[in-house]
């Protein structure tokens, strides 16, 4: 194997280029894809090879030892000199007039590529996915590594090729390729709320109480109300068991309650029976009232008696 200026003979082709950026030529749509343009010569050494088709490269800048792959659209460069994308000169960190060394491989078929955009606004677009489908239709190969650009209604999305299969750099020309996505560069995840703690109390010689629990439910503790919207004053006392022996049986004479059902109308308020207006009272109160002393009644004043002799004072 010899060398000759232009590339070696044999079963490979290498060359050394300076790149200059699509933007040098009247070729927009180099910035859509992955292929660069070479000059004639290398058509020419390339013919005689017996290389596998379609041409793939690899590019690989020496002074900062990055390495990514490509296609080729035509052969009408200057000798000397190729054109290429802009984005894959940011890949290779590669300025104008830079050289760069160009080399002919075999990529195997792709099978699977994780993708990560730089940016969330991607994922807004309706099918991501079919876009890119039709957008990587302009590259030949993919690079783990590489950040590529897919521009879409006037706006450029840069996306970096996190992953690919079944090496580190794949052909994507017809071949079934699964497509994963990775959360943006900007994708920040949601903050999730922080329960509140409870605050403990202080004991005595420092140390912490635990926590309060929070109240339980529990039914039938409100407050009692009379119908007639006056204060209940009235508060059932405790049911004794000298009370419960000490029942006796009503008296079957006008009405009155004894002192027995008194106290069984106490039993029947301590077994939770709602009340309103408590009918108890009227015994309460008649057997709080001291049976009063019959008065003497009052001596007549004399009545006047006309005529009769007797004498009336006016104040009686």
């Amino acid at each position: 194997m010899f060398y000759d200026g232009y590339g070696y003979h044999g079963t490979s082709f290498e060359q050394t280029y300076r790149c200059y950026p699509a933007s040098f030529i009247d070729k927009p749509q180099l910035e859509n894809g992955d292929k660069i343009i070479m000059p004639p010569s290398a058509l020419d050494r390339l013919a005689s090879l017996h290389i596998d088709y379609p041409m793939l490269f690899e590019l690989r800048n020496a002074a900062t030892e990055r390495v990514s792959h490509c296609g080729v659209l035509e052969f009408i460069a200057d000798e000397g000199i190729i054109y290429m994308p802009y984005w894959m000169m940011e890949n290779l960190l590669l300025q104008e007039g830079d050289i760069v060394r160009v080399k002919n491989v075999t990529l195997p078929k792709g099978t699977y590529v994780k993708l990560q955009p730089h940016t969330k606004d991607f994922l807004d677009i309706s099918n991501p996915k079919a876009i890119l489908e039709t957008k990587l239709r302009n590259f030949s190969c993919l690079t783990t590594g590489d950040s590529i650009m897919v521009a879409y209604n006037n706006k450029k999305y840069y996306i970096d090729i996190v992953e690919t299969k079944p090496s580190n750099a794949i052909s994507i020309i017809e071949t079934d390729c699964e497509v994963d996505f990775a959360p943006p560069l900007d994708y920040k995840e949601p903050e999730k709320p922080v329960a509140a703690v409870p605050s403990s109390k202080k004991l005595a010689g420092g140390q912490e109480a635990p926590p309060e629990s929070e109240p339980k439910f529990s039914p039938f503790t409100g407050s009692g109300r009379r119908l007639d919207g006056k204060p209940l004053t009235y508060q059932p006392p405790p049911l004794s068991s000298s009370a419960s022996k000490d029942r006796q049986p009503d008296v079957a004479n006008g009405g009155q309650a004894s002192a027995g059902s008194s106290s069984q109308g106490t039993a029947r308020q301590a077994q939770g029976k709602l009340v309103f207006g408590s009918s108890s009272k009227a015994p309460q109160k008649e057997a709080a009232k001291e049976p009063k002393q019959e008065q003497q009644p009052k001596k007549d004043d004399p009545k006047f008696q006309p005529f009769t002799g007797k004498k009336y004072s006016l104040k009686g």
